[in-house]
């Protein structure tokens, strides 16, 4: 169990709901090429993966530090052109990845570096409302750039020969499932995925972790205990834009695609905000859970309205509330009502459904 704590950076679960519930998405998740065979599937796993890393790197800056930020979609963005750009100009090669990569996370910090040093010392307000400026910017110089970054069609590549869908090590099955470049892909981002979470973890368990909670929490006290809170929020700043554009690498790698819809849009700002949100503010394992649950919803609502639809199709009212075209308006609704039922979250909820049962515990008389 020593080892566990020191994996997890002595930030253990805290609730046996909750670790039953993390075992199961990580076994399924590294599981799910012999799991699930469809493309859709595949997916869907695919990207839970890596909007856990993308929701984890958010909420080390809103959740951790107290900083709101509209930009974090374009250091997603920052990666997954960087990855297709080298691709296309060095072609698809480990080295063309690894150059793209590199630049891509260089911009990004010298940009989340400029942001942070010229915009933290302003209001809250007007540091989100500098970030969603200076993102809504960047993605209008993307759609204008059409000769280098594809404009609003975006660019398509290919992949390295070891994660190409034709690669194929294997003659015969493993397990039943036909391993190829695909299912390589999968598990290299699985491993990257779960990397990097674990950094994240000893970060915001760190002594600069510790900080950063301290600047949120009241970061007058913390000035003026002699911490630098500009310096601080800036560094969180900076690796929280890796981070994110680790991520958007990633996801470029998955698609062999990228465009401004995929990395850029405002609507993916709105979804990682959600998730941060459902999950719980402040702890990496709600971004985890809230990925799974927004992910799954996002995909699978509209199928589970149009069986309810069938099923309800001899009610006139009731046929018309289900219907899939009705999709957004349900989740929205269960989204409402997860936010009012789980104002901490459900990380947060989870774990108060234990502190009862070991304050009681802890309380009983001895047995004699």
């Amino acid at each position: 169990m020593k080892w566990l704590q020191r994996l997890l950076s002595q930030d253990l679960p805290r609730s046996p709901l909750l670790a039953l519930a993390l075992l199961l998405t990580f076994l399924v998740l590294a599981l799910a090429p012999f799991l699930f065979g469809g493309a859709k599937s595949m997916s869907v796993a695919a990207k839970i993966l890596i909007f856990m890393l993308l929701v984890a790197s958010y909420d080390l800056l809103l959740g951790y530090t107290g900083i709101v930020s509209f930009a974090h979609t374009m250091f997603f963005g920052i990666g997954a052109y960087g990855v297709a750009i080298a691709s296309l100009r060095l072609g698809e090669s480990w080295g063309a990845l690894a150059g793209g990569l590199g630049l891509a996370l260089l911009l990004s910090m010298l940009l989340s570096l400029a942001m942070g040093l010229l915009s933290l010392r302003v209001r809250a307000i007007f540091f989100a409302m500098i970030t969603l400026a200076v993102a809504s910017a960047f993605q209008t110089l993307v759609s204008q750039l059409s000769d280098f970054t594809g404009g609003e069609d975006g660019l398509t590549f290919r992949n390295p020969f070891g994660i190409s869908p034709s690669y194929q090590p294997f003659e015969s099955a493993v397990f039943g499932l036909l391993i190829d470049g695909r299912a390589l892909g999968y598990w290299l981002i699985y491993g990257v995925v779960l990397l990097m979470f674990l950094v994240l973890l000893r970060i915001v368990n760190s002594p600069f972790g510790r900080v950063l909670q301290a600047i949120r929490e009241n970061d007058f006290r913390a000035e003026a205990l002699g911490y630098r809170t500009v310096a601080y929020r800036t560094v969180s700043n900076v690796l929280s834009a890796m981070f994110a554009c680790v991520a958007g690498a990633l996801l470029a790698l998955w698609l062999r695609y990228v465009g401004p819809d995929t990395t850029l849009s405002f609507e993916i700002m709105l979804d990682v905000l959600l998730i941060v949100v459902i999950g719980g503010m402040g702890t990496l394992y709600g971004s985890i859970i809230g990925s799974v649950v927004f992910v799954l919803a996002q995909n699978y609502l509209q199928d589970l309205l149009r069986f309810a639809a069938k099923a309800f199709n001899a009610v006139p009212l009731l046929s018309d509330l289900v219907n899939p075209d009705r999709w957004l308006l349900w989740m929205g609704l269960l989204f409402v009502l997860s936010v009012y039922y789980f104002p901490s979250g459900i990380v947060g909820r989870l774990r108060r459904i234990r502190m009862p049962a070991a304050k009681s515990d802890a309380t009983a008389p001895p047995l004699s």
